[in-house]
């Protein structure tokens, strides 16, 4: 932790299609080597692509996804007295929804398939659904804090 002051947390603008801010995070997060608009690209072609498959708003099956993805608890090292212990924590909003973002990133990035929009549509519909691997990491995290809750009395 950083012993100064607290980061300024920096402005997100929201996507130009949509307007949500959640979706210019994710573009964000996709973004390689400062090129924005192919991240769009990918992105909007695969919201078309999971409206097509789903047949509802993409929008919302997307924020769905996501909140399906976030985690509720992890855990965090402490050390007490020499040893280290794992202790479970609550996760807080904008938190959870970083992690929900990266883990759907990476496992869209780590899918078998053809195009990086491809991947992205059957990680989104997957999270969705509650399947795939993000909600595959979700519920390692929270095994993980389940298997440590005896340390949650360290919790600072």
């Amino acid at each position: 932790m950083a012993r100064r002051r607290e980061a300024q947390k920096r402005k997100v603008v929201p996507d130009p299609r949509y307007n949500d801010i959640l979706i210019g995070r994710f573009i964000n997060n996709i973004l390689r080597q400062g090129k924005k608009s192919l991240a769009e690209r990918l992105f909007y072609t695969a919201l078309d692509a999971v409206a097509e498959k789903i047949k509802e708003d993409p929008v919302k099956v997307f924020r769905k996804a996501i909140e399906n993805a976030a985690p509720m608890l992890e855990v965090r090292s402490r050390r007490v007295g020499g040893a280290t212990y794992q202790v479970p924590v609550e996760v807080n909003e904008s938190r959870r929804i970083a992690l929900s973002i990266r883990w759907m990133i990476q496992n869209a990035k780590a899918r078998a398939g053809k195009t990086m929009s491809e991947k992205l549509t059957g990680e989104i519909v997957d999270a969705y659904n509650n399947a795939g691997g993000a909600i595959k990491k979700r519920e390692e995290v929270h095994r993980m804090a389940e298997a440590n809750k005896a340390f949650a009395h360290y919790r600072w």
